[in-house]
């Protein structure tokens, strides 16, 4: 639960959802969407799974960041994708998969992978897909 909220913001999806237009309300996004060409649309615009991973990307690398201030070590050249996927859940609708694949070069790979996991405890994005969705969390070296 929320206990002090720091930053609010709304978007509006217009037309037919997935083959429609989203626009947040400041207008810094305004995007047309479609169903990309693997699930049977034209994929001529952005869909909400790279929106998603896009997010998470970024709200997880800030996380990683903040872990890596907090226990005083110096970061440079690190990166942080996020792999959406959808699919069916057997049930009759869907489900998202999400892999997020860390690289933190100056680092060794269990000093990377134990900074990787603080951070996923710290995400929103993590806090709010954790027991939701299946998250991944790995790392590797340039």
């Amino acid at each position: 639960m929320i206990q002090k909220t720091l930053y609010t913001t709304e978007a509006l999806s217009t037309g037919q959802g997935r083959d429609g237009h989203v626009r947040t309300a400041d207008g810094r996004l305004d995007l047309d969407m479609a169903v990309p060409k693997e699930m049977g649309g034209s994929g001529n615009g952005a869909n909400p799974e790279e929106l998603f991973a896009a997010g998470y990307a970024a709200c997880f690398h800030s996380a990683l960041l903040g872990v890596a201030r907090t226990r005083g070590i110096a970061l440079s050249d690190e990166t942080v994708g996020a792999r959406v996927e959808i699919g069916g859940n057997g049930a009759g609708g869907y489900e998202l998969a999400v892999r997020l694949e860390v690289t933190i070069p100056d680092l060794d790979a269990a000093s990377a992978q134990e900074l990787a996991d603080a951070a996923h405890q710290v995400c929103p994005y993590s806090n709010a897909t954790r027991g939701n969705i299946a998250v991944t969390v790995t790392v590797g070296q340039d």
